[in-house]
């Protein structure tokens, strides 16, 4: 059975071009960059290209880039590093939203206990930010705005320009998760205005276990990890040169053809959405229907369990998910889908396709033929189903 994977946005496969430039650096480039001898200058040289690469990219300067593990430290680093510099002068107030990646939200409640408030902004039922209640929260104890720049379960883009505007007025530090948007849509942190920005490489076709922090000249962040001077004496640990040249490379790759990509998916996305919603009944449409990422379908399908949807597809040699990969393990409803308004019931039978750059028009032909016929099977297994029916009849 040949498989076919969507579920691209809880990770993706590293493009065959990406590890040819990555292989040299675990076989033969072996020297360490901190190393003043030859081999320890190639390694840096490497390093450093690497960084001018993903800076330009991202419209930065080369030492704004600091490399990390991946989405969740850059996220962890950016917040609590902001926290603690802005508690010294007095400031220990936080807004987020009330649909972040669980990276944010579980920090801010960390800092929470640590004596911070946090305010967690709602978002309305396409999951946008409210900006007027954005705004009205912010108060003289603000120091950091966190909010991210595309929903990893529902795909809606939020207003990121908007956002960083009034972070800007109010003199308070605006950091972004792009973790979902890099290598999706168009960014440059100068056109955003942003102060922070995470991402990481397996989103788009890069190795796992590395990423990187954003941080714009002249914003002071607590050191990260204490020990050596790598990483300008914020990150100590010898850096994971492989996996950094394969982050460039993969960044590279992304923008290289971004219209030409963004626009296949789209198309993709929009059949597999109308397919859908058009061949089974009871179904919605989670998050906004054209301002989302081009490779995220999210939908509700009433009447049965989420689980066992995905364990069917996956049967049937389709990898799906629920929602977020971070939380695959609970049994809570998501609590995008909550934030959105979704009641409980609903939220429970979510389902969430997402395609890469290799995902086939005929891959989607597949998914829309067998799709229905689960839907099917399981809801004939609901008396939930039934009992709607004959009040239907």
């Amino acid at each position: 059975m040949k498989r076919i994977y969507m579920d691209n946005a809880a990770t993706t496969s590293v493009a065959p071009e990406v590890l040819e430039q990555m292989i040299p650096y675990f076989t033969q480039v072996g020297g360490n960059p901190s190393s003043i001898h030859s081999n320890g200058r190639e390694a840096k040289r490497a390093l450093e290209n690497a960084r001018r690469q993903v800076a330009e990219i991202l419209g930065a300067l080369p030492q704004e880039i600091y490399f990390t593990s991946g989405g969740s430290e850059s996220d962890n680093w950016a917040i609590k590093g902001a926290a603690f510099q802005m508690k010294e002068k007095g400031k220990t107030h936080i807004i987020t939203s009330a649909i972040e990646h669980h990276a944010v939200l579980h920090t801010c409640e960390w800092l929470e206990k640590q004596g911070f408030t946090v305010t967690y902004v709602p978002v309305d039922e396409l999951g946008v930010i409210d900006l007027k209640a954005l705004e009205e929260a912010i108060n003289e104890n603000t120091g950091l705005i966190t909010v991210m720049a595309a929903n990893n379960e529902i795909g809606t883009i939020q207003p990121v320009k908007e956002i960083s505007r009034i972070a800007k007025e109010h003199q308070v530090l605006f950091h972004t998760d792009a973790v979902q948007a890099v290598g999706a849509m168009p960014i440059n942190v100068n056109d955003w205005q942003v102060d922070m920005l995470s991402l990481s490489a397996h989103k788009f076709r890069g190795p796992k276990g590395v990423g990187v922090l954003y941080v714009r000249k002249g914003v002071r962040l607590n050191y990260l990890v204490h020990g050596g001077a790598q990483e300008r004496g914020k990150r100590a640990g010898t850096e994971n040169l492989p996996g950094i040249v394969g982050l460039a490379a993969a960044l590279k790759r992304a923008y290289d053809h971004l219209d030409e990509v963004v626009a296949r998916e789209i198309a993709l996305r929009d059949k597999l959405i109308n397919g859908i919603l058009e061949s089974i009944p009871y179904t919605r449409l989670n998050g906004h229907r054209e301002n989302r990422l081009p490779n995220n379908v999210n939908v509700s399908v009433q009447y049965i369990e989420g689980e066992a949807l995905l364990l069917r597809l996956d049967l049937a040699g389709i990898a799906a998910s629920s929602g977020s990969a971070c939380t695959s393990g609970s049994l809570d409803p998501s609590h995008v889908l909550l934030a959105i308004g979704l009641p409980h019931e609903i939220a429970h039978g979510s389902l969430r396709l997402t395609l890469s750059d290799e995902t086939t028009e005929e891959e989607v032909d597949e998914v829309l033929r067998v799709l229905p016929n689960i839907v099917n099977t399981l809801r004939n297994m609901s008396p939930l189903y039934e009992m709607i029916l004959k009040e239907a009849k």
